[in-house]
């Protein structure tokens, strides 16, 4: 049968896949498409988008400049000339102009009248979430890791730079010191406050009575949560040290008498019972299938009968946001643990832990953040 099977044609598919690769691969055909009127603009496009792949290690570090230098902070409050900046952000006149003909070129900031220059498009959108400007400055730490991709990939890399930020990816069950959460926590506080709202946005959480979140940092979330919803009581887990930091803001933020905040390792404690909500809010995919799928069955223990499980994260496989797919991949692979799931593989998960009741929420920004929402 095997023979057989190597006689047979290949499908359809197969043999466009295998034309279509040819042709592309031909530069005689590449420069007839680049003269002829109909397929100039894909050739273009095309061209672009190559240019845009090797190239997109430097509009990185242009944009890494413009946050170090706060430029869009020093152009919120109106456009300068390239000889007033540059005493304010420390360069010379000529690197000055330089930066901003790159930010120009990448619409984060915009040429205006009087040789002056003003936010642009995305700079100004950046100035509205001030978290994005400290995850700019967190990714130096990724690029250092992804200077040698072959040996991350080979696992020849040793230890990473990403995998000593998050140091619970890489010690499993142990304890993280306190001393080696403050940096990572804030940083989550951050990137939770930037998708608080949109989840909320498609979740309302006042029908129920009480919201444990799993692994939720700081509270940001839970405060957010709390703030659209005054009735409903507030539980957070994480590892004691996280926990501990956590209790300190939402006591700070006026939740004290309304949460209950425990500290344990959901990889060998099992989580406290009492709420009829559990969130996981960008938990799953920092943890490898094995480790995600028992985190889920220890959230299903934990929920009441008619207890709901709100997950929410980035996933792969997303319309419009494909590319999310190569930056969580290779991020949680220097991280060490995790990978970016599609939303099947997560439903996939949460039916063999024992949900019967998935549903996909719809969010604003996909590319942001996705969610399910389960029950038993």
């Amino acid at each position: 049968m095997a023979g057989l099977a190597g006689m047979l044609p290949a499908p359809l598919s197969e043999r466009w896949f295998a034309w279509r690769d040819g042709l592309l691969a031909s530069p005689r055909f590449h420069r007839w498409a680049a003269a002829f009127p109909l397929t100039r603009p894909v050739a273009r496009h095309q061209a672009r988008d190559l240019f845009d792949l090797c190239a997109g290690f430097v509009y990185s570090q242009v944009l890494l400049s413009c946050v170090r230098l706060r430029l869009f902070e020093t152009l919120r409050a109106g456009p300068l000339t390239p000889d007033e900046l540059a005493p304010r952000l420390g360069l010379s006149p000529d690197a000055t102009t330089r930066l901003l003909a790159a930010a120009a070129a990448l619409r984060l900031v915009q040429s205006r009248q009087g040789n002056r220059f003003g936010l642009g498009m995305l700079g100004a959108a950046l100035t509205s979430q001030p978290g994005i400007a400290a995850m700019v400055e967190h990714h130096a730490l990724l690029y250092g890791d992804l200077a040698d991709p072959v040996a991350l990939l080979r696992g020849d890399a040793g230890e990473t730079r990403i995998g000593r930020y998050w140091p619970y990816a890489r010690r499993g069950g142990r304890e993280v010191p306190p001393d080696q959460t403050a940096a990572y926590s804030e940083l989550m506080s951050i990137s939770q406050s930037l998708i608080a709202d949109e989840v909320l946005d498609a979740f309302q959480p006042a029908p129920y009575r009480c919201l444990m979140d799993v692994g939720g940092g700081e509270g940001a979330f839970l405060a957010a949560a709390a703030r659209r919803a005054p009735k409903l009581r507030l539980h957070l887990f994480d590892l004691p040290a996280v926990a501990a930091r956590a209790s300190a803001t939402l006591a700070a933020q006026g939740f004290g008498k309304r949460t209950t905040v425990t500290g344990g390792n959901f990889h060998c404690d099992p989580l406290p019972q009492g709420a009829d909500l559990i969130s996981l809010i960008r938990v799953l995919h920092d943890h490898d299938d094995a480790e995600a799928l028992a985190l889920l069955r220890a959230v299903r223990r934990a929920l009441p009968a008619g207890g709901t499980l709100l997950l929410a994260e980035p996933m792969a496989e997303t319309r419009g946001a494909e590319p999310s797919a190569a930056y969580f991949g290779f991020y949680l692979l220097a991280m060490g643990s995790g990978r970016p799931r599609s939303l099947q593989e997560i439903t996939g998960l949460l039916k063999a832990a024992g949900f019967v009741r998935v549903k996909a929420l719809a969010t604003r920004t996909p590319l942001l953040v996705r969610m399910l929402s389960a029950r038993i």
